[in-house]
C-alpha cells in the first residue's frame, strides 16, 4: 500500500498558535483531502489543558502561564522541551471508522516503534494508572499510553467530529541522547513501513494559515475561552 499524507515540519510556536493550528487543520481536513502529520515545538514554557476539564483548578495546581484550553479532551500537560505532534485524519478515510481506543492504541504503536528504532524501549500500557488522573505525566497513566521504566513518557488526546479525527499528543521526558530529529525521521520511516504512508510537506496554504491566526487571535488567546469553563 502506497498512500500521500501530508508533513507538517517541526515549527515553534506560541500554545495558542500550536492549539489553533490544530484547529484550523481539522476544520480542512476535507479540503486538504490527505492524513496530516505536524510536529511542533514551544517558543514559550506553557500548559495546555482538556477542553472539558476546569479552568480554575487548572489555574491552582500549576504556576506554569500561559494555561491554554486544547480542542481536544484529556489532561493537564506541560510544555517546554517536549516533542508534540498532531496527527489528523479527514473523514473519509479508514483510520477515522476506528474507535477511540483503537486510534489511541494505533497512534502510541506508531510511536513506541519510533522510540525503538532510535533505541529507546518503551511499553504500551495494558491498563489505566488511576494516581494521576487528569494530570497527564504526573506520574499515572492512560490505557494505551506509553510507559518506561514505570513513568509515562507519552500521551495523547481526541476529538472526532464530523470534520475528522484530530490526535493531539507529546513525549516527556524527551530521551536523553537522542536528538528530536531523529526521532521525527524514525517516525517517518515507520509512517511508511507500517501504514504505506509516503509524506509530502504541505507548503504554505493560505486559507489554512489565516483561518490559524483567526483562531489564535479570538479564541485561544482570550481568557474568555480557556476560562470557559
Amino acid at each position: 500500500m502506497d498512500e500521500a499524507w501530508w508533513l507538517i515540519p517541526c515549527e515553534a510556536g506560541t500554545a495558542a498558535d500550536n492549539m489553533a493550528l490544530d484547529e484550523a487543520l481539522l476544520e480542512s481536513a476535507a479540503r486538504l483531502g490527505r492524513p496530516i502529520l505536524r510536529f511542533y515545538a514551544w517558543s514559550e514554557p506553557a500548559a495546555t489543558f482538556g477542553c472539558f476539564q476546569r479552568h480554575a483548578e487548572i489555574e491552582a495546581s500549576t504556576p506554569l502561564r500561559p494555561i491554554v484550553r486544547r480542542p481536544t479532551a484529556g489532561g493537564f500537560v506541560p510544555h517546554d522541551a517536549d516533542w508534540t505532534y498532531s496527527v489528523v485524519i479527514p473523514p473519509d478515510h479508514s483510520w477515522y471508522a476506528l474507535r477511540a481506543t483503537e486510534s489511541y492504541c494505533r497512534v502510541h504503536g506508531w510511536i513506541r516503534d519510533a522510540l525503538s528504532r532510535v533505541r529507546v524501549r518503551t511499553d504500551l500500557a495494558p491498563e489505566r494508572d488511576l494516581q494521576a488522573a487528569g494530570r497527564c505525566f504526573a506520574g499515572g497513566w492512560e490505557q494505551h499510553d506509553l510507559v518506561r521504566d514505570g513513568r509515562k513518557i507519552a500521551g495523547a488526546a481526541q476529538r472526532r467530529n464530523r470534520l475528522g479525527l484530530l490526535i493531539q499528543g507529546s513525549v516527556q521526558p524527551v530521551p536523553s541522547g537522542v536528538a528530536r530529529a531523529d526521532w521525527e525521521r524514525a517516525m517517518l520511516e515507520i509512517g511508511g513501513e507500517c501504514f504505506g504512508a509516503r509524506f509530502e510537506p504541505l507548503g504554505h496554504d493560505a486559507p489554512l494559515r489565516e483561518r490559524a491566526a483567526e483562531l489564535s487571535r479570538t479564541k485561544y488567546a482570550l481568557a474568555e475561552h480557556n476560562a470557559s469553563r
